[in-house]
């Protein structure tokens, strides 16, 4: 299993870190995902047939462009 915590500057309430959540949630082999408004981060799991590609082309279109990664597992 892979795991990722990021940055998404363009989180600014919690609309922005449900969106986050359950799109990503939807991926298929993503197996958590935690965004915190107050820090804009996000920490997502998965496994295959997920790829962290396909997560942030997703984060990409939905306007949550990740940046800044803080943390690989």
């Amino acid at each position: 299993m892979n795991s990722k915590t990021f940055t998404v500057p363009n989180i600014s309430c919690g609309h922005c870190t449900h969106t986050i959540e359950m799109e990503l949630g939807e991926l298929a082999g993503v197996t958590s995902v935690k965004a915190v408004q107050d820090s804009k981060q996000v920490t997502v799991a998965w496994q295959e047939p997920a790829t962290w590609p396909q997560i942030q082309a997703l984060l990409q279109e939905i306007n949550y462009p990740p940046e800044g990664l803080i943390q690989i597992q």
